[in-house]
């Protein structure tokens, strides 16, 4: 059997984001994602076999790159909020660069194809973040709520900035980053 082209593979992941971003998960086919890609339809179906698998994989995918992305440089040494910081900019960077395989993310999340197994994978991926939640919390830097809210804040928190920056509404400067991040902080912070 012939090995799979990571040029092709590339080309359908961000056929398949692309097509997210513009028109939604639910209405998104394979035949559309080929085009994009600029494949033959069979083509496709030799390297997923299913719209299923391909789903499966591609958040995979994604969640890796995008847990890959919170903790990059992380320093355990410094300071807890000098560590949230810097995890709450690479995801809103992350998010600014990625944006189509956010908006993937999201909509798995909230699809029939989000199970127990892509939860599981989440959770392993998620695991150093969460871990550094805890310990915030155990040391009383942290809110002591359940650590889903407080994931949740932070995240939300980056997803509006984000968003006020894509549309222009706030202007992506150190001052207004750091105000932004200020408030995320006094929202967690115990």
């Amino acid at each position: 059997m012939k090995p799979k082209d990571d040029e092709k593979l590339r080309a359908i992941a961000e056929a398949t984001f692309a097509l997210v971003e513009q028109t939604g998960l639910s209405g998104l086919t394979m035949a559309a994602i080929a085009r994009e890609a600029g494949l033959a339809t069979g083509t496709l179906y030799v390297y997923f076999k299913s719209k299923e698998e391909l789903m499966v994989a591609l958040y995979e995918q994604a969640k890796t790159t995008t847990a890959a992305s919170l903790m990059h440089g992380d320093d355990p040494k410094a300071p807890f909020r000098s560590r949230f910081q810097r995890m709450w900019m690479n995801w809103l960077d992350h998010r600014l660069t990625h944006y189509a395989q956010v908006v993937f993310l999201e909509q798995y999340y909230n699809s029939p194809w989000f199970s127990e197994e892509s939860r599981n994978l989440s959770a392993r991926l998620i695991k150093g973040w969460v871990d550094l939640i805890e310990s915030a919390k155990a040391q009383q830097i942290l809110k002591d709520v359940p650590t889903v809210l407080l994931i949740n804040s932070f995240g939300g928190s980056v997803r509006e900035t984000a968003n006020l920056l894509r549309s222009g509404a706030l202007a992506r400067t150190d001052e207004n980053l750091a105000m932004a991040f200020g408030l995320c902080w006094d929202g967690i912070k115990a």
